[in-house]
């Protein structure tokens, strides 16, 4: 009996050591790993959602990018119309003012034209004078004879 005695013995023991175990030390052991896990998860969760952010960042920088493109090229279109209506406009205002030189010269020369006229008329009728003097062989009085070359004038 006495080995059933001390087998017994060791039972309660080892059951008194369950017991204890079981109220006292697995909770906290259970605590423990419960945290452990939660702390697991929850760094788990953070690394999935910073990835989905990354990604979302990602996507967002495309479009960004995109978008940028597309407002650079779309500015480099308006600036090349802007350059052309420059243009456009500078090679108007040329012509405009070339037109204005030329008219400008043309009247220039046609009142140039007018004194020459009247110039060679006067002349003409100085010669027509000098020359009616010399036939006539005495002097033709002008003013005296003012209407006479008047008509001269008109009709040279």
């Amino acid at each position: 009996m006495d080995i059933n005695m001390s087998l017994i013995g060791q039972m309660i023991t080892f059951a008194v050591l369950v017991w204890v175990s079981m109220k006292f030390v697995f909770p906290s052991l259970n605590a423990a790993l419960d945290e452990r896990a939660k702390r697991i998860a929850d760094g788990l969760a953070a690394a999935d959602q910073g990835q989905q952010a990354m990604v979302v960042a990602e996507k967002r920088a495309s479009e960004a990018l995109a978008g940028a493109r597309e407002e650079a090229s779309q500015r480099v279109a308006d600036a090349e119309k802007r350059a052309q209506l420059v243009a456009e406009e500078i090679k108007a205002n040329a012509q405009a003012e070339a037109d204005r030189i030329i008219a400008q010269a043309k009247a220039d020369a046609d009142q140039q034209l007018t004194k020459a006229r009247e110039a060679l008329r006067a002349q003409v009728a100085d010669l027509a004078v000098k020359g009616a003097e010399q036939i006539l062989k005495r002097e033709v009085n002008a003013s005296a004879h003012a209407d006479l070359l008047s008509r001269l004038a008109v009709e040279l």
